[in-house]
């Protein structure tokens, strides 16, 4: 896995295969967790974008003021060339979730499925997850939200989101991993942790005056 962490990794990949592809979930498995936090007038940056379809299928839901972003100059020229006549207000943009082109406050939300475990990856993880983190706080607005889709455990990944320098209310969900068999009620019941995704919702607070 560790090769989730190196941009040459994801370039490769893209230019070998082009098909949709969306890690964890779709859409519609993160769907209830998205409304809950997600107004459809916000602002959304859609980090790690890939090909997957959860922007265009989140347009189709009423959400029409999406960005999304990737480090893959590849991908992003894909989505743009796909959806360029589809969905022609949809943006992709080549950039480095841990250098943000965007001033402070820019969005309501950002949605991540799978980058910040990408980065977790990679060699140097520790600070690029800061890094990572604090551009996301930097860019979100005052009370802005910052979902993080992710396949770690709450203590695997709330190390990272406590820290002292980020003020968070934080929210944690948790849903099955789809599979073909399984049912809603087998998969409420079931107790391997291993089976589940994790959503971590962090709204920003209001930072005290004395900081």
């Amino acid at each position: 896995m560790a090769q989730y962490g190196k941009p040459e990794y994801w370039e490769d990949r893209y230019q070998k295969d082009k098909e949709p592809f969306d890690w964890y979930q779709r859409y519609s498995g993160i769907k209830d967790v998205i409304t809950q936090y997600i107004q459809p007038t916000f602002q959304i940056l859609n980090i790690g974008c890939g090909n997957s379809r959860l922007s265009e299928e989140m347009y189709e839901d009423g959400y029409q003021h999406i960005t999304n972003i990737d480090i893959s100059f590849t991908v992003v020229k894909q989505m743009q060339e796909m959806y360029k006549e589809k969905i022609p207000n949809l943006p992709f943009k080549q950039m480095d979730v841990r250098s943000l082109q965007y001033d402070d406050g820019t969005f309501d939300s950002v949605i991540d499925k799978g980058t910040f475990d990408s980065i977790l990856c990679g060699d140097g993880s520790g600070p690029n997850a800061d890094q990572m983190l604090s551009e996301i706080y930097r860019v979100l607005s005052p009370t802005g939200v910052y979902i993080c889709i992710s396949y770690g455990l709450p203590d695997q990944r709330m190390g990272y989101f406590q820290k002292p320098e980020f003020y968070w209310t934080i929210f944690q969900h948790k849903i099955a991993k789809p599979t073909i068999s399984t049912s809603a009620v087998v998969a409420q019941e079931d107790k391997n942790e291993k089976n589940f995704h994790y959503i971590y919702v962090l709204r920003k607070q209001v930072e005290p005056k004395d900081k």
